[in-house]
């Protein structure tokens, strides 16, 4: 059975900062690309970031030079590390994981929310 696990959610003042950790088993975790989404009330969930099995990563322009992306394939775990958060950034936060040449994540959390207030 494959399980995506988040943590570290809460809530923070504009300005602070939290660590996401998604734990991730029942597959090869190093065989995959891994991606945290956001969804905000009212709207679509989007993609955050993205790191790929061979440590690739890509970020959403409204985070880039604030959250982090990385892996632990050690600890089957992927984090968020999220600076300078702001009131926007408020949403319920979504690991995915994706086999290396799919076009679609296949695996997905439950989510866990993030509340910055101003």
């Amino acid at each position: 059975q494959v399980q995506l696990v988040e943590s570290g959610g809460g809530l923070v003042q504009t300005g602070g900062s939290l660590r996401l950790s998604c734990v991730v088993s029942g597959i090869i975790f190093r065989h995959n690309d891994m991606g945290w989404y956001r969804q905000a009330p009212g709207k679509q969930r989007e993609l955050v970031a993205a790191i790929t099995s061979g440590r690739n990563t890509n970020y959403a322009d409204f985070v880039k030079g604030r959250f982090t992306i990385s892996r632990d394939n050690a600890k089957n775990t992927v984090y968020l590390q999220m600076n300078s958060l702001k009131p926007e950034d408020t949403a319920v936060y979504y690991c995915a994981a994706r086999r290396v040449g799919s076009l679609r994540y296949d695996y997905w959390g439950q989510g866990t929310q993030v509340t910055v207030s101003s």
